[in-house]
């Protein structure tokens, strides 16, 4: 695949966004169109200092994505950041908890003073801008309305098997491109469209 100027402008992009950072100074977010991921929107979450029992429920808690959507449709009611969140929003931070907590003890000890942006695991979002914009500009991705097994067909192709994620990275990953994809080309900086371009 054809490396494109932004690609290969940030080809090297680190983890949260931070990229978009390096030029974002000046410029503002570059990616700001892409639906948030998991690890935002719980570190917007945090940052709001819930309540001790939702924060450690938060950290601490195992469940699968429907229960913990459940449990985050609850909290809404006292918690006005969960309050604030859309239904794929809800959604995509459900997933991301599913994958990553409980958080290992150590991690999550003092939540006074974590810095919840740096510190919890990278997510879907994350994924996408380091390492699918390697080979093309992320509007290859972030435009495609498509199942989970057929991004999931995607990254095991031999173009995509080499990214070094692992599955359960494949997963996540396919699981925030479900719920977040798909954004219309109108709504996409015209110098980030990706010319029809698709898989």
């Amino acid at each position: 695949m054809r490396r494109s100027w932004l690609g290969g402008l940030l080809g090297a992009a680190v983890i949260g966004g931070t990229a978009a950072g390096a030029i974002g100074a000046q410029t503002g977010d570059v990616f700001a169109f892409i639906p948030s991921g998991g690890r935002t929107l719980l570190s917007n979450v945090l940052a709001t200092n819930p309540s001790a029992d939702v924060t450690k429920a938060m950290l601490t808690g195992k469940h699968t994505p429907e229960e913990w959507l459940a449990e985050l449709q609850r909290d809404a009611g006292t918690v006005p950041a969960l309050k604030s969140l859309d239904e794929t929003q809800l959604k995509t931070l459900a997933s991301y908890l599913s994958y990553h907590m409980p958080l290992p003890p150590d991690q999550g000890a003092d939540t006074a003073k974590a810095d919840w942006s740096k510190q919890l695991p990278v997510d879907g979002r994350d994924m996408a801008l380091t390492h699918c914009q390697s080979c093309h500009i992320i509007t290859v991705v972030v435009t495609q309305d498509r199942a989970r097994n057929a991004w999931l067909g995607t990254m095991h192709k031999p173009s995509h098997i080499g990214i070094k994620l692992t599955e359960q990275q494949r997963e996540e990953l396919a699981d925030y491109l479900v719920l977040n994809a798909g954004i219309p080309i109108d709504q996409i900086p015209e110098d980030l469209r990706a010319g029809g371009a698709t898989y």
